[in-house]
């Protein structure tokens, strides 16, 4: 068995290329890992800097310079990110602030429910069953509010991060647009000069990675926007609420968009009841997550590479519990990572071992 890992060992760790590859892959991740909190900003002002290139870079192909490019698309952002500001933050914060207020009697009415179950349906639920179910709601809810009262008293920490990230977001996006050619180039040469791997593997994913990340923004904005006018045309409560939070379900794959049907489905039947207003609120949420999934997601993330839904929800699980949301939004990407760095491992060390072969068979 040991000599089976050494000869392996030796096979595929034997190429520095393969080594340099490996080390930058491990240092990169483990960075991550551990800085990642604390260099948050950076890593979103490097995102948004990454999505913004590829409008300056189309501004260059329309034979303007370079920096008044990076003018130009820096004041559109900063004019995006007020008018998110001023106009939605405000929006929001009432809708959650309503939400608050009538969450005791939803939950009033909920337990009113809960309470006839052993009446309409005693083969299926008991009223001891019941008691423990309410009692292990009880307890949830509890929780949840300590949990809201904590935040609320940590809410002067959580302004200076947010204006922290105001402030240092969009100096660190300008700094990385107007200085994209020096920052790589000082990135460069900290890297080993023998890294072809490393640029295949890159040249392989860059394309991948940029696609998505601006596909999954539209598909974002544009199921947002549906399920907003959607909502509020039926007059359902929170409409904006829970019209952003069906809107960034979709960067959870599968599992998403499954997950919002219970929210937007209990706040419909708290306000009407199990009727028709009901089973149109169900039916048009299905519709645009059915059109979301089979016509919108393919058209705008087309020229990402397919993978399998089991290695999907596999990525999702494993980079969300890692690194959050971020993890969340990046288990695509990352995932096309793995792919890369497989691929292109296999077949350099299929060429490495064909090669050694040839040379043997001369040598003999």
């Amino acid at each position: 068995m040991i000599t089976l890992i050494n000869n392996w060992l030796n096979r595929n760790f034997s190429d520095p290329q393969i080594i340099i590859l490996s080390l930058m892959i491990i240092i990169g991740f483990f960075s991550i890992f551990m800085l990642g909190e604390m260099l948050a900003p950076v890593f979103a002002g490097v995102v948004i800097a990454y999505l913004l290139e590829g409008i300056v870079n189309g501004m260059q192909q329309c034979h303007v310079p370079r920096f008044p490019s990076v003018i130009i698309v820096f004041c559109v952002f900063l004019a995006c990110m007020m008018l998110l500001t001023i106009g939605l933050l405000p929006a929001l914060s009432r809708q959650i602030g309503q939400f608050v207020q009538q969450l005791p009697a939803i939950i009033a009415k909920g337990q009113k429910e809960l309470i006839r179950l052993p009446e309409r349906y005693p083969d299926f639920i008991s009223e001891q069953q019941l008691r423990n179910v309410l009692d292990l709601l009880t307890s949830e809810i509890t929780n949840l509010f300590q949990h809201i009262f904590s935040v609320s008293m940590a809410s002067v920490k959580g302004i200076i991060s947010v204006l922290i990230y105001l402030l240092l977001v969009p100096l660190l996006v300008f700094s990385f647009l107007k200085d994209k050619d020096k920052i790589l180039n000082w990135i460069t040469g900290l890297l080993p000069k023998e890294r072809g791997l490393a640029n295949k593997v890159w040249q392989e994913v860059n394309l991948q990675i940029g696609n998505y990340i601006r596909g999954k923004i539209w598909e974002i904005l544009i199921v947002w926007g549906v399920t907003y006018a959607t909502f509020s045309f039926m007059g359902l409560q929170f409409s904006m609420l829970l019209a952003l939070f069906v809107g960034l379900s979709v960067i959870v794959p599968y599992i998403g968009a499954t997950v919002m049907f219970f929210p937007v489905c209990l706040i419909a039947y708290f306000q009407w009841g199990f009727n028709s207003e009901f089973v149109t609120i169900f039916v048009a949420l299905s519709v645009i997550q059915i059109l979301d999934g089979n016509l919108l997601a393919p058209i705008l993330l087309s020229e990402v590479v397919n993978l399998h839904p089991v290695a999907i929800i596999v990525a999702v699980l494993v980079f969300g519990g890692l690194w959050g949301i971020w993890g969340l939004f990046f288990a695509i990407p990352l995932a096309t990572l793995v792919n890369a760095v497989l691929n292109v491992w296999i077949f350099h060390s299929k060429n490495t071992t064909i090669s050694r072969n040839e040379k043997k068979l001369i040598n003999t």
